[in-house]
Order: C-alpha cells, then structure tokens, then sequence
C-alpha cells in the first residue's frame, strides 16, 4: 500500500507553543508513528534553510523527507536522513517564470520606495526578496508595491503579513502565483502522486492556500478563528465534506488529533 504523506508548516503548527509539555510529548510519538508507519514527512515552512536545520535541532521535530522552505521558492530532498539537497528541477521551473525579471532588477525596481528594509542575506533566496517595514506603513505600502509590480509588467506578487512577535511588517516578493500551495502542487506533479494522498497542517494566513486548494487539512486548534471561518467556508463553497478536520488541541498536539481524525496511521498499516 501507498504510504501517507504529512506536510506541515513549522511555527505554531508543529512546532509545540512555549514548549508545553503536552505538545512535546505528542511530537514524540507522532514522530515515532510516522517512522513506524513510513508516513512521507515534508516541512513546508516560510523559513530558510539554516533557520530550519537549527529549529529541528531546537525542537528535536522529525526528521523529514522534503523541505519546502522561503514560501514555497525553495524545494529540498532530504531521503535517508541526508544533508538537505536543493531539487533542481523546482529551482529551473522558477527560474523559467522571471526570465523577464531576475531578482536583482526587481531590487532595483522597489528601491525607489520609502519604507522598505532589506532582509538579512539568510532571509533572501534567488526567488524571493524579502523586506521589513513598519506595521502601521503596510496599509499604503502594500497597494504602492502592487501598482507598481502591475505597471511593469513583473512576474512577481507580494505576501505580506506582521510577525506577532515583534510586530515587524514582513514583505515577500516571490514568482507570481508561487505560494506554499502551489510549492506542494509541483511537488505532488514531480513525485507522481494523488494530491488527495496529502494531508497538510497549519494554523496562519500563509497557509490559507494550501488549505483551501483541496488538499486535505488539518487546521490546529491555537489557529485565528477568522482564519478557521474562512478555510471552512471555502471548503462549504466547492462541496468538500471530508478534506478538513478543525483540531481542538494546540500546534503539535494539534496534528497528531488531525493524523488520527484521517487514519493517516491506519491506512499505512502493512
């Protein structure tokens, strides 16, 4: 039989919150099922590379199979335990979409904008540019960086969003169209299998897409209700009864109750 695939976002998903002792002891045993069952693990996080290898290390989180990292710009396989190593195959389907706008012209382009900060050189990637601005400047500076991605014909778009942790403003300019969900899309294409095999964790609004593009969700229980109304109403709306499950327990412990709501363990029984 086909094993299962869990791919889940890092922070606040499964990621145990403040280190709770709970979620801790539920990212130990869905660690251990997922090995025991050969469930296929992907991260699919806004982190690079060097932030995820240290947070697994952090959080002792199990060891994955792919990595879907920088919001979906960046795709790693990591079979048998290896050192991450970059898909070239994503990485030249990326480069095929900004053949009219390598990223150092797109720089150029956005410097003539107040407001905006480069972020660190980890933070960046050949497919994304990323910028920090002042929370409270994202309600006109998001609409300025659209007309003007619009006005020039850039095959880019922009994510947006504020880090709750220190209310920064977060800006990423990525391919146009390219996302966590269409990160997991190509993925699915490039290992040829049946999206409905994905069961996708998460709890904020970059994983709205994912959530809502048929895949199969969990939404863990310390998600923003908003966001939880909106991935229910969107899966009311193309008649899904069976691909979303609202957990009521808390990031880690939050995909393991989703695993088992979809007998992820049981259907990869041998």
């Amino acid at each position: 039989m086909t094993r299962g695939i869990l791919a889940t976002d890092l922070d606040g998903t499964l990621i145990p919150l403040d280190r709770n002792a709970q979620q801790v002891a539920d990212l130990q045993q869905l660690g251990q099922l997922l090995k025991q069952h050969e469930v296929t693990l992907s991260y699919v996080t806004g982190r690079h590379l060097a932030s995820v290898q240290q947070v697994r290390k952090d959080e002792r989180l199990p060891a994955p199979d792919w990595m879907i990292c920088d919001v979906g710009t960046s795709l790693y396989s990591c079979q048998g335990n290896s050192s991450p190593i970059l898909v070239p195959e994503y990485s030249e389907h990326l480069a095929a979409l900004t053949t009219d706008m390598p990223r150092e012209d797109l720089r150029r382009l956005l410097g003539s904008l107040n407001g905006l900060r480069l972020q660190e050189a980890e933070k960046q990637g050949p497919f994304k540019l990323s910028y920090y601005a002042q929370a409270n400047d994202l309600d006109h500076l998001v609409p300025e960086i659209e007309d003007l991605l619009i006005r020039e014909s850039a095959p880019y778009s922009l994510i947006h969003s504020v880090d709750p942790f220190n209310n920064d403003g977060l800006l990423d300019l990525l391919p146009r169209g390219v996302s966590k969900s269409y990160a997991l899309d190509w993925w699915t294409k490039f290992l040829d299998t049946a999206p409905e095999q994905i069961l996708f964790a998460g709890d904020s609004g970059n994983d709205l897409a994912p959530l809502t593009s048929g895949f199969r969700g969990i939404l863990v229980g310390n998600a923003d209700r908003r966001l939880a109304a909106e991935v229910a109403a969107a899966h009311q709306r193309a008649g899904w009864t069976d691909r979303l499950f609202l957990a009521t327990q808390a990031a880690s412990s939050g995909v393991l109750e989703g695993c088992h709501a979809f007998g992820l363990f049981d259907a990869t029984k041998s």
